[in-house]
């Protein structure tokens, strides 16, 4: 198979495409022929070196924790009528979806009906579960103002989809012409330049903020919340995860959806009627250049990997 392996922490370079046996799956496990991978923020943090205790891995290591394909080899104990099933999956702290041919536990496996992309499931296997999960814990209801941040983000182009398919107004937040153009194609109806100094100025008090940016972005943000809302600080690209500095808002943090396997599997199988912004596909060898436009800020939606 191939597979993207790190040798060394650092830039997106160490991202090296290597040549390596497949995979076999140990007792519970199957193999998984990978249609598209998902690609994350937060792992070109921990690509950096950055991933601390919360995140910690062992050098080399091969990058990549969700997939969409075929299952075409079971491990012990597996059904076999898995073979041949189109799945999408999380591979775990083991990592290794950046690659051809990848491992998943049995019990992670969501079927992907046919009607349903390979691409669109691996889309939504973190950004779709994520946000779904979030509108349950910060519910928008018809006639609210909501500021979504990230908003041309993966996960941000879903909740503006779900904000206004609730009936919600939804101002959406993102960084440069090219991303407001999409948002305004998802059907925003206000988008501003938080690039722009004093961003928050001209904008009307909101019921909601749902902060996928973090830093000085979502501390502007949360500004803007009127007494009694609610602020949803789930991202931290922007300088760390926004602190609850207010008392008269309803503060929930990204702790707030860390859901358990089957909560997972539960909202995946929803995730998978969504329909994720992919704004860029890679070859899975020019895994770098995926991740250097996470870093810089040029990707818009979601980020995919294919064979």
């Amino acid at each position: 198979m191939r597979v993207i392996e790190v040798a060394q922490f650092g830039d997106p370079s160490v991202l090296v495409p290597v040549t390596a046996p497949d995979p076999a799956p140990a007792p519970g496990q199957v193999r998984i022929a990978v249609a598209a991978a998902d690609t994350l923020w937060l792992e070109t943090m921990v690509r950096a070196g950055h991933g601390g205790p919360y995140f910690p891995v062992t050098l080399p290591y091969r990058p990549g924790v969700g997939v969409a394909g075929t299952v075409t080899t079971v491990g012990t104990g597996v059904a076999p009528q898995w073979i041949g099933r189109r799945v999408v999956a999380r591979t775990g702290h083991a990592g290794g979806g950046y690659a051809t041919a990848a491992l998943a536990a049995e019990d992670a496996l969501v079927p992907v009906p046919d009607e349903v992309a390979d691409r669109t499931a691996a889309a939504v296997i973190h950004d779709g579960v994520t946000a779904l999960a979030l509108l349950d814990i910060a519910p928008v209801a018809a006639g609210d103002r909501v500021l979504i941040t990230a908003a041309a983000g993966g996960m941000g182009a879903i909740l503006v989809q779900l904000a206004l398919a609730a009936g919600a107004t939804v101002v959406a937040a993102a960084r440069g012409e090219a991303k407001l153009a999409r948002l305004r194609d998802l059907g925003a109806t206000t988008v501003v330049d938080y690039s722009q100094p004093d961003w928050t100025a001209a904008l009307d008090p909101v019921d909601t903020v749902l902060d996928g940016a973090g830093g000085d972005y979502g501390r502007a943000a949360l500004g803007l919340v009127k007494p009694g809302g609610r602020f949803s600080g789930h991202g931290m690209p922007a300088g760390g995860f926004t602190a609850a500095t207010r008392t008269d808002v309803t503060v929930t943090g990204i702790q707030a959806v860390r859901l358990r396997p089957e909560q997972h599997r539960a909202y995946l199988s929803r995730a998978l009627s969504l329909s994720p912004l992919i704004g860029q596909v890679y070859p899975l060898e020019e895994a770098a250049a995926a991740h250097r436009g996470l870093e810089e800020r040029t990707a818009i939606g979601k980020t995919l990997l294919v064979p």
